[in-house]
């Protein structure tokens, strides 16, 4: 038996298949293999065609396919994860209305700080453990106020993952997962969010039917089938913001346990099994994949939107003709700090951690007599572990204190001098899985179907590929070189 995972991200879509009994992937792809376009009209927008996302995944689905040869009879489910805090719109044909305002975009920010005055600190995080933020919910108010037309038209609203299940089943669902980060959870009253949605004028009939995060929860169309070249037996059975489902693939599910990702945003996660927020909403909670309205699992997030994203930045306009090993190679030919350069790598818009303020990027400390594209890459790479430390010093605030960090091996834990920065800096071990997305949203599928009797069997395949120590030989330079970034960073806020 096997399982398709589906990961829609911001920059490509991928598509991964696994055996369920032997818990190996069979074969992976994504599309595109360049960035997927942002579309951008004003700074600080950020959309997407939810089209595009499905053209995407057909196109990785194929080669998947082409590639492992299964008969498509033996695919028994699909798990979904997605970009989350992304807002689709949909009429009651189930036509999308406009392009997808997407995690990054920052348009709502005034909004959500507007309301958290207007309802009360108190308020809003006893009942959504959150200010309402630039989140979905912030996101469907600004249409609601700039365009009206369009937002009478609305007959529901989804998460990027949502859409997708629509596309390949028609049926229009979310989860409680889903709905908490979106700002659409109230962990009070555990029911849909009436203190927000009431405030902001939002009917609560816009909002998706709520299907549990593992179980059936609808069965692919026959038109689907055939557009995908799949069965129609196929169930989804799974379905994850991709930060939580990240958590899922590392075997994350517990109080005390951390995953972390590094993709064109990066994220610290941890789960606890207790009510905790910070006052300021610089890190965030949401609902766990393994949350119940019986038993608590709390996911506490930490996200610096200027990650990967950076690294892509400095690829194009500086190395064009460098591979990222490369890249890697050339940073580790300069010693740590950079030798006085320091990058502020806040360029994706506003950032959370800094309570919504989009300082943009910087560089500081640039001698033109001395430094090269190899001071460039590397000050980037130490930037980066850097913001990820800043916003784990706000973690500690609240209890989450990580010793051992997972992650899978991919994106900027590829580089030697980001992950050996992060873990010097911070003090924590890091462990380096053969996983990602795709492959944890496939395994979610069968533990949503029952394939899988519990989460150690699901994950009895997870292999530990390399652990990364703290160089505590140099840890007074590391400490040196964050000191003065932070020092930069500190003149920003």
């Amino acid at each position: 038996m096997f399982f398709l995972g589906f990961d829609i991200g911001s920059s490509s879509v991928k598509v991964s298949l696994i055996n369920g009994e032997s818990g190996t992937c069979c074969a992976s792809a994504f599309y595109p293999k360049q960035e997927m376009p942002i579309i951008a009209k004003h700074i600080g927008w950020a959309e997407q065609e939810p089209e595009e996302w499905w053209k995407n995944l057909k196109t990785a689905l194929k080669e998947v396919l082409n590639t492992s040869q299964v008969n498509t009879d033996d695919i028994a489910a699909i798990g979904i994860s997605y970009q989350m805090h992304g807002l689709v719109c949909v009429d009651k044909n189930h036509n999308v209305l406009r392009p997808a305002i997407i995690w990054c975009d920052s348009r709502a920010t005034k909004i959500g700080e507007k309301t958290f005055k207007e309802l009360g600190a108190e308020n809003c995080l006893s009942h959504l453990l959150n200010s309402p933020g630039n989140f979905t919910a912030s996101k469907l108010k600004w249409i609601q106020e700039n365009e009206p037309d369009l937002y009478a038209k609305i007959y529901k609203i989804m998460l990027p993952g949502d859409y997708i299940a629509m596309k390949l089943s028609g049926e229009i669902q979310t989860t409680i997962s889903g709905l908490s980060e979106g700002m659409l959870w109230d962990f009070a009253n555990r029911e849909p969010a009436k203190l927000l949605m009431d405030h902001y004028g939002i009917d609560s009939t816009l909002l998706a039917d709520i299907v549990p995060t593992f179980g059936v929860q609808c069965k692919i169309s026959k038109n689907a089938a055939k557009e995908l070249g799949l069965n129609e037996n196929i169930i989804i059975s799974y379905r994850a913001g991709d930060q939580p489902n990240n958590a899922l693939s590392l075997n994350v599910l517990n109080p005390g346990e951390i995953a972390t990702t590094a993709g064109t945003s990066g994220v610290v996660y941890g789960v606890t099994d207790e009510i905790k927020y910070d006052i300021k909403s610089r890190v965030n909670t949401f609902a766990h994949v393994n949350y119940t309205k019986e038993c608590a699992r709390l996911g506490i997030l930490l996200c610096i939107n200027g990650t990967g994203i950076m690294n892509s930045w400095l690829h194009r306009n500086i190395c064009p003709s460098a591979s990222y090993d490369e890249m890697n190679t050339m940073a580790e030919t300069v010693s740590i700090g950079s030798d006085g350069l320091t990058i502020l790598p806040f360029g994706n818009g506003a950032e959370r951690v800094l309570q919504d303020k989009n300082i943009n990027g910087s560089i500081s400390g640039l001698s033109l007599t001395t430094h090269t594209a190899s001071h460039l890459i590397r000050a980037t790479h130490e930037g980066i572990a850097f913001s990820f430390h800043y916003g784990m010093e706000i973690m500690k605030q609240i209890g989450i204190n990580p010793s051992v960090i997972r992650a899978g091996k991919a994106n900027m834990f590829l580089s030697p001098i980001f992950r050996n920065t992060l873990s010097s800096i911070s003090g924590a071990t890091i462990e380096l899985y053969n996983t990602d997305g795709s492959i944890g949203a496939a395994r979610g599928a069968g533990i949503g179907m029952g394939f899988y009797k519990n989460y150690t069997e699901a994950f009895v395949n997870l292999k530990k590929q390399e652990i990364i120590e703290p160089d505590t030989k140099n840890a007074g330079i590391y400490s040196e070189a964050y000191n003065r970034w932070k020092q930069e960073l500190e003149k920003k806020i």
